[in-house]
Formats: structure tokens, C-alpha cells, sequence
């Protein structure tokens, strides 16, 4: 007898920014799998036992891209090794896709369904820190590192993706996987130009991870920000800056006039938006007036409209500045862009009905007393180790949003039916972008985190593959109800390009020493074992400085 396994969901979120309740007409979806069909709990099981005997794998691909530590459109050994890696197990690698050096892609299989497969890999600047050490020792003083975690994604991908490769040939199950990296995703820089490329124009569905500190998924609109990052460049005219700074205009003037008017029309804007700058170029020296000066601007909102309306507020106050100082406004260009996040209901379902079958990692007293250790270096409640799976999480309406970070697989959701996996291989309560977020990533809790998340993906993608329904359902949902009042138009301009030279001064100034400390896992067990740290390294709590 084939029994089905119901998920009963109803829908509660506007599609469009407008309304924070849904109509009563809304379509209700059911996503019905026939998850207990007594094959399809078979390959299952046996999609988990398999992730499961590649621990060592998911060890050594966590371990190593943490060693590299490399940053945005620099992720030149992660990109050697991984598509080396995939190519080694039969998968068809594409190099430098979409005009980007780091960005590859990796086929295996034929037919439909078409699944893509991602996770980001680049790291934070100034995030060098020594793996399971629970306060601030940095292994190379001001060099990047693993401050979010991206080195623990593509392992998940990667172990759930040959687990589900073997059972394919076996069970001769059609299907295609791709499998792709989240390059300059701290940028967010990249995603859309994958989308652009056509990346996705034949597959059906993409699952994306993400490390987190618990194992979970989510529907609908998430809690973030789309936006776009312009970098303004003004031209002005260099003078001595003492002996005839009459015959000058400042383009550093330019720059700091456009900052000062923004921040007085900031506050005329919404809460949710959220908006930022960094002067990427102030001039030369103090005594030569500033023939060019740039400054750059993330400008977030909660919708693609608005997102638009903050980038013109933005281009009519730089042009303001430009003809208040007497320089022209050279150029405004985009060097990176992203949707808001909208994930799909069906998959998110099934994703999270496996969740709670995998459950979380049994975390050791070494890893709780890791955790412990660093929530007190950060001052928030020492709770250690998620210990319970939380709740399928819910659509956020829009008036209830306050702003936040952003990711550029929001371009990818508008595309495609798209959900998130968020696996447990970090540490409740850290700030992020931060040398902190570096300390678990290379440790047992990252490894034990990333295999939860494989067994979690596998078992998805069994979901995917034997159950054409999910599918069915999950492109219902994105046609009827994501996209049926919003369609996606990308925030990059067809004259755009990826901006690939970003971070590579920061790389080749640090990149000689960093090699010195790259894992050799010929040579041993793990990267802990290579630094010589013992596990975990704590001080008692108070002791901060």
C-alpha cells in the first residue's frame, strides 16, 4: 500500500508590497508527497548513509576553502580545487562562466528534472582568525577569512550531489544536476549575472545553501533587503592646494557633498530601507586639490520599485554635487545587485518535512563548551548549541519588515521556483561579517553541521526526482502566486559588467602569506590538527579585554 505524506499549508503573503493580507480568493496549495512510498524511503535512507560515509570528504572541502580564505572575484584556488574536485567524479566543468574567472559550472546526468544546485564561497575582509580559538587571534594579522562561513557550502552541495550521482546510475533515474558557486556573494555582485547568462533557463528548480546556526528553511518574501551598489566618480580640476587652490575643483568635494545631502534625505525615507557608503577614492595627498574622487553606495529596500526609487533619489543628488562644486559627475557604475528574496512554498514543505527527519547534530561537550565560550567573549546569553530543529518559517508582510542584509540569490528566486537550506554549521549569537563567524569553520561543529545539511539536500533532491508533482506544484506556486503581480526585470543595466578587479590588491598583498597556511590534507587529519590548536581553545568567561 503507498502511503502519501500530506503537507497542508495556506498562504498569508502578499505577492507585492502593497497589501499585508492576503485575499480571501488567494489559491491554497497542498503539496502532496508520496514520501512513504517504500522505494522512495529506501533511496532516501540510503541518500543519508551515503553523505554520511563521505564525512571525511565534507571534513576536507570545509577545512580547505577555510585555508584559502579568499574574497570576492578572488576565489582563484577555491574555484581550482572544487571544479578539480568535480571533474575527478565525472561531473563536465565550464570555467570562467558569465564573464567571471572564479565562476564555473559542473553538469552531471541527462534529462529532466534540471536541478541547480549552489553556495556561496567568498569570505570578509580582515576575518583571519585561528579555527576553534574562542577569542580574537588572527592567523595573519589584517588578511581576510571565513567571517560568515561560505567556506562549509559547497560541501553540503557537493557530498548530497554525489550520493544522489550514485544512486541515479544505479536506480538509472533521469535527471540533471548543476552545481554552482556564490562567487563575490559579499559583493553581491554575481548571481545576476548568472541569470543573465541563461544559467537557469532549462532548469526547474534550484536549491540553494547557506550556513546558518540551526537547520531550517523558509517561504514567501524573506525578512531582508534587495539593493543596488553604485560606485559615483567625480572628475575636478588639481591645483595646488596652498599656493592657488582658487585655480582648483575638488572632486573629493563632490564626494562629500553627495554624502552629507543623503544623509539629510535618509531620514525622509523609509524604515525599512537601509543605505551606506565607504569613500573608495579621496584623492592623492592633502597638498594636491583631488582631481578625481569615488564614493560607494549600497541603497537597500524591501521591493525592486523602491530599490529603484532610492538609486535615482541617489543619481539626482550626485549630479546636485557635481554642479555645486564645479566637477562633473564622470560616471555612476553598478558593481553589484540584488532582489529581494522570495522562496517557493511547495519545496520549502518538503525540504523542511526532511529537516525534521535528519534532525540536528549530536554536538560533543567540546563543541557546546566551544559556543559557550564565545557567546560570553560577545556578551549574549551562553545558550550554546541549537539543540531543537525550529519551525518551517513564515512569510514576513511587508509593513512588518525593518530593513536588513541582502543576498543576490534573490535574483535566482525571481527566475526559478528557489528555496534556501540553512544548515548548522555555526555559532548562535555572533554579530556576522565578523572575525567571530570565523572561529566554528573549521572545527567539529562546522563539519558535523555541513553533513546535517547534505542528508537534509538528498533527500530533497529524492523528493525532486521521483516525485514530478513537487515540481508541478512548485511552478504553480511561482506562476499564480510569486509572479503574479511582480515580475522580475534584473537591477543591472545591459551595459554592466561583473566588476572582477574588486579585492584583488587585498589578495595580492596578503595571498604569499596566506598560502603558507593552506590545509594539506595528504598530510593531516584535519585543519585543527595542521595548526597545532587544541580543541576547543577558551579562556574562562569574564576575562575579556
Amino acid at each position: 500500500m503507498r502511503i502519501r505524506l500530506l503537507l497542508l499549508g495556506v498562504l498569508a503573503f502578499p505577492v507585492a508590497a502593497a497589501s499585508a493580507q492576503q485575499p480571501d480568493s488567494a489559491p491554497r496549495f497542498v503539496t502532496r508527497l508520496q514520501a512513504d512510498d517504500a522505494r522512495v524511503t529506501r533511496i532516501k535512507r540510503e541518500a543519508t548513509t551515503r553523505v554520511d560515509s563521505m564525512a571525511k570528504l565534507t571534513q576536507e572541502v570545509v577545512d580547505m576553502l577555510f585555508s584559502f580564505g579568499e574574497l570576492g572575484y578572488q576565489e582563484v584556488e577555491s574555484a581550482r580545487y572544487l571544479t578539480d574536485l568535480l571533474e575527478s567524479r565525472g561531473f563536465k566543468v565550464t570555467r570562467g562562466y558569465a564573464g567571471m574567472p572564479t565562476a564555473w559550472v559542473a553538469t552531471w546526468g541527462s534529462g529532466k528534472p534540471v536541478i541547480a544546485i549552489g553556495s556561496d564561497v567568498d569570505g570578509i575582509p580582515k576575518a583571519s582568525q585561528k579555527p576553534g580559538v574562542a577569542y580574537r587571534d588572527p592567523l595573519i594579522q589584517g588578511a581576510p577569512g571565513h567571517g560568515e562561513g561560505h567556506n562549509s557550502g559547497q560541501a553540503v552541495n557537493i557530498t548530497a550531489a554525489l550520493a544522489l550521482k550514485a544512486i541515479m546510475e544505479r536506480e538509472k533515474l533521469p535527471g540533471t544536476l548543476i552545481l554552482w558557486p556564490g562567487v563575490a556573494e559579499e559583493l553581491v555582485a554575481a548571481k545576476a549575472y548568472f541569470v543573465r547568462e541563461g544559467l537557469f533557463k532549462d532548469a526547474d528548480v534550484a536549491l540553494f545553501t547557506h550556513v546558518g546556526s540551526n537547520l531550517g528553511t523558509a517561504w514567501g518574501g524573506a525578512s531582508g533587503n534587495g539593493l543596488v551598489s553604485v560606485e559615483y566618480t567625480f572628475n575636478g580640476t588639481s591645483a595646488h592646494s596652498a599656493g592657488a587652490p582658487w585655480r582648483g575643483r575638488s572632486a573629493l568635494d563632490a564626494v562629500e557633498l553627495m554624502n552629507v545631502a543623503w544623509n539629510y534625505r535618509r531620514e525622509h525615507l523609509r524604515i525599512q530601507q537601509r543605505s551606506h557608503h565607504v569613500i573608495t577614492n579621496g584623492g592623492d595627498q592633502p597638498n594636491v586639490v583631488p582631481q578625481v574622487a569615488s564614493v560607494w553606495y549600497y541603497f537597500r529596500e524591501t521591493d525592486a520599485p523602491r530599490i529603484r526609487e532610492m538609486w535615482a533619489i541617489g543619481d539626482t543628488i550626485a549630479r546636485a554635487a557635481a554642479m555645486m562644486t564645479g566637477t562633473t559627475l564622470a560616471s555612476s557604475r553598478v558593481l553589484g545587485s540584488a532582489w529581494p528574496q522570495h522562496f517557493n512554498k511547495p519545496i520549502a514543505e518538503a525540504l523542511h518535512a526532511n529537516i525534521q527527519q535528519v534532525g540536528l547534530p549530536q554536538w560533543s561537550e567540546a563543541d557546546q563548551t566551544l559556543a559557550k565560550a564565545l557567546q560570553c567573549e560577545m556578551d549574549v546569553p551562553q545558550r550554546g548549541l541549537a539543540t531543537k530543529v525550529g519551525d518551517l518559517d513564515d512569510p514576513i508582510p511587508d509593513s512588518q519588515k525593518r530593513g536588513g542584509g541582502s543576498d543576490d540569490i534573490g535574483d535566482v528566486t525571481w527566475t526559478l521556483p528557489t528555496v534556501t537550506l540553512r544548515f548548522p554549521s555555526n555559532i548562535p549569537g555572533l554579530p556576522g561579517h565578523n572575525w567571530t563567524d570565523a572561529i566554528a569553520m573549521a572545527t567539529p561543529i562546522a563539519h558535523k553541521g555541513a553533513t546535517a545539511g547534505a542528508k537534509a539536500l538528498a533527500m530533497t533532491l529524492v523528493d525532486l526526482l521521483m516525485e514530478p508533482s513537487l515540481i508541478a506544484q512548485a511552478w504553480d506556486y511561482f506562476r499564480t502566486v510569486q509572479t503574479k503581480d511582480m515580475q522580475y526585470s534584473p537591477l543591472i543595466r545591459p551595459q554592466d559588467t561583473p566588476a572582477v578587479e574588486l579585492n584583488a590588491q587585498v589578495m595580492a598583498q596578503f595571498r604569499p602569506e596566506m598560502r603558507k597556511y593552506y590545509y594539506d590534507p595528504s598530510r593531516y587529519a584535519t585543519y585543527l590538527q595542521q595548526l597545532g590548536i587544541e580543541y576547543p581553545t577558551v579562556r574562562p568567561c569574564g576575562t575579556r579585554t
